[in-house]
């Protein structure tokens, strides 16, 4: 869905209402800006939102029309030369004798590394046990 702007006109009689829209709107996903003008009560929203649902949530809070519904055309980015990468020292070769290490590669922070194979799956000491044999629960 590309991003669109949506411009709507609220009938916020209050600071309150105003307040609950702002944040009913904000917590709708895709949505990247909002802006409200209250001298003539229309809301902005910018991003890659579905506009019937925010509709349908801000009518649960005041009186809500679609004024305009636009699609956002990113901005164009100007090609800007590709400068080369220096050139990589090379890597020291071992002196004779010495006994080279070879790191463990994890190049994801959260993969699977079997050290960690038996703590991580330990249950808490708080833990609770059911049994249907004879329906008691020791905690």
């Amino acid at each position: 869905m590309p991003p669109m702007k949506a411009v709507l006109q609220l009938s916020i009689h209050e600071e309150r209402i105003r307040k609950k829209a702002f944040v009913t709107v904000s917590r709708c996903p895709g949505v990247t800006s909002i802006t409200i003008d209250d001298k003539t009560g229309k809301m902005t929203v910018v991003g890659e939102v579905d506009v019937p649902v925010i509709v349908m949530k801000l009518r649960k809070l005041c009186n809500t029309e679609i004024v305009s519904v636009e699609v956002v055309k990113p901005p164009e980015k100007k090609a800007e030369p590709e400068k080369p990468a220096p050139p990589k020292p090379a890597p020291a070769p071992a002196k004779p004798g010495e006994i080279v290490a070879w790191p463990v590669q994890m190049n994801n922070p959260y993969q699977y590394h079997p050290a960690y194979a038996n703590s991580y799956y330990q249950p808490y000491g708080n833990s609770r046990f059911v049994t249907d044999e004879s329906n008691c629960v020791i905690m």
